[in-house]
């Protein structure tokens, strides 16, 4: 992941919204969160650039996952699921879930807000 042209084309996309790697260290996903659960605790809204994330499931959250740009290979509970551009995935809470990607952009949009507290590592 060439993660500083990711990052300067973030900037550039959406100027002053907060951007997180994941894990710092050496970041295998970038966040982009520009409509954040502080707002509005209704809904969040994000933009990730994946080349792996972490297994994990959501508490209370549904989320979307939809392609912007590129493949994902999407895993829920025992299923994977290949994925393309324009291709949405909705995840339920108590899904375990996890993607891989190659500098896959997607859109995130959580319900109600994706907050760090709803974000269970397995």
């Amino acid at each position: 992941m060439d993660v500083q042209t990711i990052i300067k084309e973030l900037e550039q996309t959406y100027p002053a919204k907060l951007i997180k790697q994941l894990p710092e260290d050496i970041p295998t996903q970038i966040v982009c969160e520009f409509d954040p659960p502080a707002e509005h605790p209704e809904y969040s809204l994000a933009v990730a650039i994946i080349d792996r994330s972490e297994a994990h499931y959501h508490k209370r959250s549904t989320v979307i996952y939809r392609v912007l740009k590129g493949e994902l290979k999407l895993h829920v509970g025992d299923e994977e699921f290949d994925m393309y551009e324009g291709q949405e995935y909705t995840i339920t809470p108590g899904q375990v879930h996890w993607a891989e990607g190659n500098s896959t952009w997607i859109e995130v949009y959580s319900s109600p807000g994706s907050e760090q507290s709803d974000h269970i590592l397995v």
